[in-house]
């Protein structure tokens, strides 16, 4: 599947695009970024070695079954792009950095990663909010929907496995995008 994302960028946009703070504040975070996906795929590979979990495609009806929802970023791609969507970036982040404590319960040979992983998506998020702020942009807090950001019941060692390797498989794919609408802007 094509995880394409059209962007639609505001004329505010375009009073930043060429502020050297602003090309900064994006450089920053797409390093960051970057460096949290590869931590991502490191723990995507530990969960394969250790629990044969290597496909979603595999457990695309144990993800239904579970129920656990990937953090939106629609804001990315919409006429309202820029405060909404590192609103979003950083709601999301916030999100997934509690969704990791379950790994620290499957893989504690490997909590120092873990940690250090979910310590970058909270640092991150603290770093989009204070340069938010700086540069004088809203900031947004959606309301969450019901459930959102809260991990449902997993009674088995099989969902708990399972519930892991699709958050990091989500994790990746909210960090995909956030990476592209940030690179967008950097190209402005």
């Amino acid at each position: 599947p094509c995880w394409c994302v059209q962007l639609w960028l505001p004329a505010a946009t375009l009073e930043f695009s060429g502020d050297q703070d602003f090309q900064q504040f994006l450089q920053k975070d797409l390093e960051y970024i970057r460096k949290i996906k590869g931590d991502v795929a490191q723990l995507q590979q530990l969960m394969c070695t250790t629990f044969q979990l290597c496909s979603e495609e595999e457990l695309m009806l144990v993800k239904q079954k579970l129920g656990i929802s990937q953090a939106p970023l629609d804001q990315c791609h919409s006429k309202t792009f820029q405060d909404a969507c590192f609103s979003q970036i950083r709601d999301g982040l916030q999100i997934y950095h509690g969704h990791l404590s379950l790994l620290l319960q499957l893989l504690p040979a490997h909590s120092s990663t873990v940690d250090n992983l979910r310590l970058d998506a909270s640092n991150l998020s603290t770093n989009i909010q204070q340069q938010m702020e700086d540069l004088g942009l809203n900031t947004v807090t959606y309301p969450k929907t019901e459930g959102q950001g809260m991990l449902p019941s997993l009674l088995s060692d099989f969902d708990k496995q399972a519930g892991g390797f699709i958050i990091l498989a989500n994790f990746q794919r909210f960090l995909e995008t956030a990476l592209r609408a940030l690179r967008h802007l950097t190209l402005l």
